[in-house]
């Protein structure tokens, strides 16, 4: 089969997925393919992209490939798909961080560094698919352990844990942005097979002394 025909069917699962699609199912599916093809296609895909101006580029988010728009068109998106935003306090971002960090991490051990009952908040960041129940604990009373789930990748435009910021770079940026206040935005509805932008994940420092999201 000719490259330029694979390289078409490619792009074509790729907007076609409504998840983030794994180099390896991509393989899977293309005719003669292999992991290692799939990635040169994508990269050729994106290069094409680039020469020729597009505003959309793939991602590779949540351990799969993804088509988004290009983020100097973030403020045009949001114009045309307007939705309401996710408020995530300090509080919250604080707890998804020690989550984010010490995975799998049972809520005692986040209550010990925060010092509060972290449930209510830990309840409602499954509610948003941002954390997952990861197992038991195997100690006495066999506590629940809580890790990200994949959504989180998607939401901060990660495709694995191992590009997570480190600590020092997140206390660089705590420095820079202390007293800011912005929404994790929830992703704009998708046209046709092409994903939305990925959201600005960014610190909204709003009052809670319920625990609660907002």
């Amino acid at each position: 089969m000719e490259r330029d025909k694979q390289r078409q069917i490619v792009e074509a699962l790729i907007l076609a997925s409504p998840e983030p699609i794994a180099a390896a199912r991509l393989a899977e599916i293309l005719p003669y393919g292999k992991r290692k093809r799939v990635i040169e296609l994508v990269r050729e895909l994106n290069d094409a992209y680039a020469a020729e101006g597009r505003a959309f580029e793939i991602w590779e988010v949540g351990g799969g490939y993804q088509v988004r728009t290009r983020p100097e068109y973030a403020n045009y998106v949001k114009q045309l798909n307007r939705v309401s935003a996710l408020r995530l306090s300090r509080a919250a971002l604080e707890t998804l961080a020690l989550v984010a960090y010490r995975q799998p991490v049972t809520r005692a051990e986040i209550e010990g560094v925060r010092g509060v009952d972290p449930g209510p908040i830990l309840r409602n960041l499954i509610d948003r698919k941002l954390v997952r129940i990861a197992g038991h604990r195997d100690v006495p009373g066999r506590p629940m352990l809580y890790a990200t789930a994949r959504r989180f990748l998607e939401v901060f435009g990660l495709n694995s844990l191992e590009d997570l910021p480190t600590l020092r770079d997140l206390e660089e940026l705590a420095a820079e942005v202390d007293g800011a206040a912005a929404p994790v935005g929830e992703p704009a509805p998708e046209p046709e097979g092409v994903a939305a932008p990925s959201p600005a994940a960014e610190i909204a420092d709003a009052p809670e002394p319920s625990g609660e999201l907002h």
